[in-house]
């Protein structure tokens, strides 16, 4: 059954495997993002808190995307698991430091997709999956921009106040 399954798609299994674990990663990110939420807002910055459910929105959005797209080529999609996520934080800027190496990841995942599909000569998924590419650079580049305002603005006296302020700038036009 399984091989019959096969012959009605081009989607080869390796790649249909990483595409999952992409969906499940993504499906990660958003629940990690959704904390990260509440714990900026918990703490009084709320305007970080509203830029990390933007940020949750927009990893869901991810995740369908790669989800629908499996499900358009004939794959499998899988609805992914979420395991529980760190809900405290050590410190403000630790929870920027934990988003820009979650978008790191992000990218090498993506990368490895890429990899996978030049391999495969599944140029329809290479093809798909350079809409992430571009986007990871835009997510890492607005992740690590919030990590430097916190050595631009510093933390002392007004500056988490200054760099919740600031935050809302990160990836819009007014920056």
């Amino acid at each position: 059954m399984r091989d019959l399954l096969r012959q009605r798609t081009s989607l080869k299994e390796e790649i249909e495997i990483l595409l999952n674990n992409q969906v499940k990663m993504e499906a990660e990110a958003s629940a990690k993002y959704l904390a990260m939420a509440s714990w900026c807002d918990r703490n009084g910055y709320k305007n970080s808190a509203a830029y990390f459910m933007k940020q949750s929105d927009e990893e869901r959005a991810h995740m369908l995307k790669i989800f629908n797209y499996i499900m358009t080529v004939g794959g499998t999609a899988v609805s992914p698991e979420v395991p529980a996520v760190k809900q405290e934080f050590a410190s403000f800027r630790s929870v920027f430091e934990t988003a820009l190496q979650s978008e790191i990841s992000v990218t090498q995942a993506i990368n490895r997709i890429v990899t996978q599909s030049r391999r495969e000569e599944d140029y329809g998924t290479e093809n798909f999956i350079q809409w992430f590419v571009n986007e990871q650079i835009e997510e890492e580049d607005n992740a690590r921009r919030a990590v430097e305002l916190f050595d631009v603005i510093g933390e002392d006296g007004t500056g988490r106040y200054q760099i919740d302020k600031a935050i809302l700038k990160i990836g819009s036009s007014e920056e």
